[in-house]
């Protein structure tokens, strides 16, 4: 996993501040299904953002940082109950974020 400066962490928080969340994680918790529908969604847009809802029960930066592992993705931030990750695309031809 990639380390990003503070500067970098705000311009992402940035980015994903008009994003809609693409999923939520519950007390169904983190299963493969989960993962593999948030890895696509990283390898297609770079940056994500998920609901975590109070039903997970487990503390919401605790659970951001286990995705974010599992992922080998960039925590970005976790404001309330939303989670932002970042990892970078794989996939030629595509235009990256810049930040």
């Amino acid at each position: 996993m990639q380390e990003i400066t503070s500067k970098q962490r705000s311009r992402l928080k940035a980015i994903a501040a008009n994003l809609q969340p693409v999923t939520q994680i519950g007390k169904g918790g983190i299963t493969d299904n989960l993962l593999k529908g948030l890895s696509d969604a990283l390898e297609a847009h770079e940056i994500i953002k998920v609901t975590l809802l109070p039903t997970v029960g487990e503390e919401a930066e605790n659970l951001a940082e286990n995705v974010a592992e599992l992922l080998d993705a960039v925590p970005v931030a976790v404001i309330g109950r939303k989670a932002i990750f970042y990892r970078r695309s794989s996939r030629e031809n595509f235009v990256h974020l810049e930040f």
